[in-house]
């Protein structure tokens, strides 16, 4: 919801208007659309995402140096630094996501003949979620850091890309920002209902209604008047907002991935599917990065300091 109302208030848009119709939007979708016709939509809403490349491409980028940050990082060991390297490994491995992927496609009413199809969706995804984050970057880097504006609203997103990149790409990248807080609006309260449904023993459906999965869809209609509720608090940060939940992603991460590396390696639980040595590798070189920049974070957090910006 933070992200809607981000992205609109770019183009004037009172949030006090647009998160209630957004809430009732994505809710009516889930309570009142099959599996498929939500699944159309949600794939309809992530194609808008397009628009953050291409606002990255009208900011006129130094093309070789953002070529040569993807290689060699350039991170100052500063308390807000580490805290953006947390929050974008919570929001690039969010725990949400990984919870939801095992419980959509069981959802979905996925065969192991359908396995090989969905490897191919999670790397497209997380392949796709690479580039676009790219695009991201390189749009904030040559606009909102060149001039060094800290946002804290995102009227001030709007001031800093329109005069160095034109009105054009601070369209898009409201757009994008409207289009991703969509997504999130409607999926990350159905990762918290498959979870707390599956915590009772019972299996969250799409296909369902309110009378036949009285926990799954409760959930999610609480999950989303919570979301609404705490972005109309008047004055909410949102940028602050959607920034720091992505370092408690981060944080939530450790647990979840550590139980994820342990059971895929079970023979008597996964049996055939259980993942091979360098799988494993990965699976824990990942905690063990997350779990280093989280200590760190800890640290310099109870260091004196300034405080952060965005």
């Amino acid at each position: 919801m933070a992200g809607i109302a981000a992205g609109l208030e770019i183009g004037g848009v009172s949030r006090y208007l647009i998160v209630p119709l957004a809430a009732a939007a994505v809710t009516t979708l889930v309570l009142a659309g099959s599996f498929r016709r939500v699944e159309l939509v949600l794939l309809v809403i992530s194609s808008v995402f397009i628009t953050y490349i291409a606002s990255g491409i009208l900011a006129h980028p130094h093309w070789g140096e953002a070529a040569r940050g993807l290689v060699v990082p350039d991170l100052p060991v500063q308390r807000h630094a580490i805290l953006v390297a947390t929050a974008t490994l919570g929001t690039t491995l969010a725990p949400w996501g990984l919870a939801f992927i095992q419980s959509y496609a069981v959802d979905k009413k996925l065969t192991p003949r359908d396995w090989k199809f969905e490897r191919i969706d999670v790397v497209v995804g997380a392949v796709s979620t690479g580039v676009i984050g790219f695009f991201v970057v390189v749009a904030c880097a040559e606009t909102l850091y060149r001039s060094h504006t800290h946002i804290n609203d995102a009227s001030d997103a709007a001031v800093a890309l329109t005069p160095l990149a034109g009105h054009l790409a601070s369209t898009l990248f409201a757009v994008g920002l409207v289009g991703a807080g969509l997504l999130a609006a409607a999926i990350l309260p159905l990762s918290t209902s498959y979870s707390v449904s599956e915590a009772f023993g019972k299996e969250g459906r799409v296909t369902g209604n309110l009378r036949t999965e009285p926990i799954f869809f409760s959930t999610y209609i609480a999950m989303i008047a919570l979301a609404a509720a705490i972005v109309l608090i008047p004055g909410a940060p949102l940028v602050p907002i959607l920034f720091l939940t992505q370092a408690v992603n981060a944080v939530m991460l450790l647990p979840l991935l550590a139980m994820i590396a342990h059971l895929t390696r079970d023979r008597a639980l996964i049996r055939e599917l259980r993942i091979g040595g360098d799988s494993a590798c990965a699976a824990w070189a990942t905690t063990a990065l997350i779990t280093v920049t989280v200590a760190v974070l800890g640290v310099f957090s109870l260091l004196p300091g300034p405080s952060a910006t965005y």
